[in-house]
């Protein structure tokens, strides 16, 4: 069974437009198939982000967080002789 697509344009600074057909020669590949692996791996990197998000805001709503002023004071104390322990439980 074939695989449905929609043709996306876009239009990229020249520079860019270079590196990704250089990149295309190098590999064999055709510049479409080099975009494709681009935007597949950044939508899967930002749906990560919004995964990950959702999950820092259920932690604050929750009340799991460090207060700033903790987490300030180890950071400042790690050139120190006498580091502060972790305020990260």
């Amino acid at each position: 069974m074939a695989t449905e697509t929609k043709v996306l344009t876009a239009h990229v600074p020249l520079g860019l437009a270079e590196k990704v057909e250089a990149m295309a020669s190098r590999l064999e590949r055709s510049r479409g198939w080099v975009m494709k692996q681009a935007l597949a791996a950044w939508v899967d990197q930002e749906e990560e982000r919004h995964r990950m998000t959702l999950e820092a805001l259920e932690d604050v709503d929750a009340g799991r967080v460090i207060d700033h002023q903790a987490i300030t004071a180890w950071a400042d104390s790690l050139g120190t002789d006498k580091p502060l322990p972790s305020p990260v439980k």
